[in-house]
């Protein structure tokens, strides 16, 4: 039997219960005294040049992109929720160059347009560095790399595969054996690692929309908060955006609504929302941090086809998260579904047997987030209304970067028609849709345990899965 299989064997029930006891169901990087208060909603009908749905990353950046190419313009971001209230705030804060989930999958989607994703993807990681400094957001930015390690016999072959096409393409990458890779991060676990040193940082998800939401407001933009937007219609020469609590009438719109229902049927049809379920431990003791050293704090994944991400945080707490990607059939989206207790089981089950050293840490933390998964596994843009309203959506989980881009290209499909990233096939090829339903969600939790299956078994990819991959479609978070 598989490692993976095997996880959690040796660690009792009752040291489970006790680790998970003290726990609250909060995300860990809203519980600080620097989150901002709740914002004011929209006071009525108003007018303005650009709405922007969504103060999450997408959203945030594009308002960022428009403010400063046009400063004339009046721009205003409407949120359902509040800043980081959501994906933005909730996520590990894993920032990658990927535009495409990793090269893997931008060579399988995107391989005749692989070097120009690549460059794009490159320099709007630069670019996001940049603007961090530029504008001073105190991100807790940590450029420390990228640790992907295969904790399953299988996946040594594939690691050591997909490490070499990244050097073959460009990226800075250190193959390790098992005593390398335990030397790093000690895990009895460990078969093989790969340290990405190019291309990846880590932040604190929620300040980094926080100071962006600030860098908004200083450049002239508005944010309301605790407003729905609940449709869209043109008007005249541009658009009415309806929302709750009154009607913005604006030239042109961007969507940036991430697993949420859009008001644009299109959008609906691309995504599908997945759970994604986050533990976060009491901050770890200078012995226990000299127990699975982790000197150059590197952001971790494993890389079976169900895996998990870590990484330290600035006190030294472990974020662990991943592995169940849960959908709830028909594509219902529930705060209730955020407390899973099995899953926050099994995550605790499954660190335990990474760390075996760290027995008896508590967490301290449990939460979950939505995210808007494609079949191909990154964004994917689009206009509406007549080419006034853009959205982009799909992210997949990894858009804490990639949301720059996504920001920036929504502004010029609305306004810069000219530019170079709208030629990118990133941009202009939609994914497939997701079937109808019922066939949707009887499609998805086939999927979800097929691949349970593929892991289980060496990674041999049964037939349904086969049979995905020759029709470009996909489930993942």
């Amino acid at each position: 039997m598989s490692n993976r299989s095997g996880r959690g064997r040796g660690v009792g029930a009752r040291s489970i219960t006790s680790s998970l006891a003290e726990s609250t169901n909060e995300v860990l990087w809203h519980d600080a005294p620097e989150r901002p208060e709740l914002g004011d909603p929209l006071a009525g009908d108003d007018e303005v040049d650009l709405v922007v749905a969504g103060a999450g990353y997408t959203g945030l950046w594009a308002a960022l992109f428009a403010l400063e190419q046009w400063p004339s313009r009046s721009v205003m971001v409407v949120e359902s929720d509040r800043v980081a209230g959501q994906a933005s705030g909730r996520n590990g804060g894993f920032v990658s160059a990927s535009l495409t989930h990793g090269l893997a999958n931008g060579l399988a989607r995107f391989g005749r347009d692989i070097d120009a994703t690549l460059a794009a993807g490159r320099a709007n990681f630069d670019g996001f560095l940049d603007d961090v400094e530029r504008l001073g957001i105190d991100a807790r930015l940590e450029r420390n790399g990228a640790l992907w390690v295969a904790t399953e016999p299988w996946c040594v072959e594939a690691l050591l595969d997909d490490a070499a096409a990244q050097v073959l393409h460009g990226e800075e990458v250190e193959v390790l054996d098992r005593d390398a890779t335990r030397a790093e991060v000690d895990s009895p676990t460990y078969l093989g690692g790969a340290w990405v040193r190019s291309g990846e940082a880590l932040v604190d998800p929620a300040r980094l929309a926080w100071g962006l939401a600030d860098a908004v407001r200083a450049a002239g933009g508005r944010i309301v908060e605790a407003t729905k937007v609940t449709g869209l219609q043109r008007s005249g020469a541009g658009v009415s955006v309806r929302t709750d609590r009154g009607t913005i009438r604006c030239g042109s719109a961007v969507l940036a609504t991430n697993a949420a229902p859009s008001p644009v049927r299109a959008v609906n049809r691309r995504i599908v929302p997945v759970y994604d379920h986050v533990l976060a431990t009491e901050p770890l003791s200078p012995a226990q941090l000299d127990a699975i050293g982790w000197r150059h704090r590197q952001g971790v994944s494993d890389t079976t086809n169900q895996f998990h991400y870590y990484r330290l945080t600035e006190d030294d707490r472990i974020v662990w998260g991943g592995y169940d990607a849960v959908f709830h059939n028909w594509a219902r989206i529930d705060e209730r579904f955020e407390e899973r207790p099995a899953t926050f089981r099994r995550l605790s089950e499954h660190f335990f047997t990474t760390f075996p050293q760290l027995e008896g840490l508590r967490f301290t933390h449990r939460w979950a987030g939505v995210i808007d998964t494609s079949t191909r596994f990154s964004v994917s843009f689009g206009t509406a209304l007549d080419g006034r309203v853009a959205y982009a959506v799909g992210y997949t989980g990894l858009g804490v970067c990639a949301s720059r881009f996504g920001g920036r290209v929504c502004v010029e499909l609305l306004h810069c028609p000219d530019s170079p990233l709208l030629g990118l096939d990133l941009v202009r090829r939609a994914p497939i849709p997701f079937p109808p339903e019922p066939l949707r969600t009887a499609g998805i939790q086939l999927t979800r345990r097929a691949i349970a299956a593929a892991d289980a078994n060496g990674g041999r990819r049964g037939p349904w899965l086969r049979l995905l991959d020759r029709l470009g479609l996909g489930f993942d978070s």
